[in-house]
């Protein structure tokens, strides 16, 4: 990975999602916040935060039940789970997909700056196809790209919460922080 190449990448989608909030009809900030609004709060892109992963996929997928924000219950197939360390402490990661067919994986997490300096029912990480590495068997799991879910900026949206094997001891200092209505 070139460090100066894959920070412009970050900064550059990070301006692109703020741009979308701020305009488009399908932001989750409530229309009559969206002429105040001046972007999102991020830690300063890490690469230390950057990892390239060998995805330990469960032979025996399981489905797992996950409340939302609303009292629904979503169903995840429990797909595997990445191992790595932050500050020299052993972490694990589950991967989840909606269904099988799927390409990408889907990781909630909370972390220790959950309810601090971010937001208190964690973030998620959406892991593309292009993530996979393919020729070395691993994934890209950047927690510089974390954020926060749509229930974070308006109560119309639902919202997984992140089962508890996937509350982390550390603290993820990547990727986006708390937003609120005083961050206009």
């Amino acid at each position: 990975m070139e460090i100066s190449k894959w920070k412009r990448e970050i900064i550059l989608q990070r301006k692109q999602k703020d741009m979308f909030f701020a305009e488009h009809f399908q932001s989750p900030i409530p229309i009559e916040y969206r002429r105040q609004f001046k972007g999102l709060n991020y830690f300063s892109p890490k690469p230390d935060y950057y990892f390239e992963l060998e995805l330990h996929e469960h032979p025996q997928k399981q489905m797992l039940k996950i409340e939302d924000t609303q009292g629904n219950v979503r169903s995840f197939i429990r797909w595997g789970e990445f191992n790595f360390k932050i500050e020299n402490k052993e972490c694990k990661l589950q991967a989840y997909k909606s269904e099988a067919s799927e390409e990408g994986l889907f990781i909630p997490f909370r972390d220790a700056t959950s309810g601090k300096q971010t937001y208190g029912a964690g973030r998620y990480l959406d892991l593309r196809p292009e993530d996979h590495l393919k020729s070395e068997g691993k994934w890209i799991v950047d927690f510089n790209k974390a954020y926060n879910p749509w229930c974070a900026y308006n109560d119309n949206y639902a919202c997984p919460f992140v089962p508890p094997e996937n509350w982390l001891q550390v603290e993820i200092l990547a990727g986006e922080k708390n937003y609120s209505l005083d961050n206009r």
